[in-house]
């Protein structure tokens, strides 16, 4: 039997019914996507090879590049401990790779590499990404080059607990198989633009793979180029994004309609200490609104120790202003 799908509505005229689409077209048309996408992405992806004190391989993985001048993108556990680090190009071509900045509560790391003529890719808009949209994952697992799998984004908002204890927000959830070699290596849309960075698989949960998403991702890296390092400031909580019901937004009289719901406050934290709660949902620090966990990242980098601030939440359709002193990590 030949399934078809339409556009259409039952009861519609004809004529305003879009074509049908096969099952053969559709799986011709979702091809044709990951091929184009892998296309464009597929030269810009590098194999890592670490090496360690007297020259032993350590681990290895994957990268990508972001910039004409040999920017690399990966994760921290893939350079972890390394003492030598080496780049291969899609085209063959290996170079010696120096670390520019690394921050392992992110998982997220760059690296240089002096070659000429190189690709690289772009970051696509967070606020694009779509549960249910194609994720295409290419990476070099097991040292084999340029392996591709597709999914789909099965979840977006996840929590995923970093080597260091640091719980890293809004990963991506997909079900693109991803193997010991794909760490480091790109999540894509069907544009070939970067969605997010590959990180993660649970290797007993049927293949639920999770990335860093590309906003948290663009962030960080952006900073590591900068400064080479991340000093931040915490509050202790884990998060999710989630959108504020319009009638709630109007009484409070709230321009945003997005804030950050809280499912974890650490024990002796900052955030505990200020008396926030689980399921509250943060709304403003000081001035500045919190619409996305990403918002808050950006106000506690680079945040000046002992700083007091005003931080409100929304509880139980109540506002309620709590004094917090986020505690400033030691570099």
């Amino acid at each position: 039997m030949n399934n078809e799908l339409t556009g259409g509505r039952p009861g519609e005229p004809e004529g305003t019914q879009q074509r049908r689409f096969s099952d053969p077209e559709l799986l011709d048309a979702y091809s044709g996507a990951v091929t184009e996408a892998v296309r464009r992405a597929g030269p810009a992806v590098v194999h890592i090879e670490a090496r360690t004190e007297g020259g032993e391989r350590g681990g290895s993985g994957s990268g990508f590049l972001i910039s004409p001048d040999g920017l690399v993108v990966t994760n921290s556990h893939v350079i972890d401990g390394a003492e030598r680090l080496r780049v291969q190009t899609s085209d063959g071509r290996s170079v010696r790779a120096e670390v520019v900045g690394d921050d392992p509560d992110t998982d997220l790391a760059v690296l240089r590499i002096d070659l000429p003529d190189l690709p690289y890719l772009r970051f696509a808009e967070s606020g694009e990404i779509q549960v249910g949209q194609i994720a295409i994952a290419i990476g070099n697992p097991l040292g084999f080059d340029h392996t591709v799998t597709a999914g789909i984004v099965s979840a977006l908002g996840r929590t995923f607990p970093a080597r260091t204890g640091r719980l890293i927000d809004n990963v991506i959830q997909t079900d693109a198989a991803l193997n010991p070699g794909n760490s480091g290596g790109p999540l894509l849309d069907a544009r070939g633009r970067v969605i997010g960075v590959n990180t993660a698989i649970i290797a007993s949960a049927q293949g639920i793979c999770f990335a860093i998403g590309s906003k948290t991702a663009e962030f960080i890296v952006s900073w590591l180029i900068k400064e080479g390092h991340i000093r931040r400031a915490r509050i202790g909580v884990a998060g999710q994004d989630v959108p504020i019901h319009e009638k709630v937004a109007r009484f409070h009289q709230l321009r945003q309609r997005s804030g950050i719901l809280v499912q974890e406050v650490q024990e002796g934290s900052a955030a505990e200490a200020a008396g926030v709660e689980q399921n509250d949902l943060l709304i403003w620090l000081d001035h500045e609104e919190l619409r996305s966990v990403h918002e808050l990242h950006r106000l506690l980098v680079l945040r000046e120790s002992g700083r007091t601030s005003r931080l409100t939440v929304l509880r139980r359709h109540r506002l309620i202003h709590l004094w917090i002193t986020p505690e400033v990590e030691e570099e």
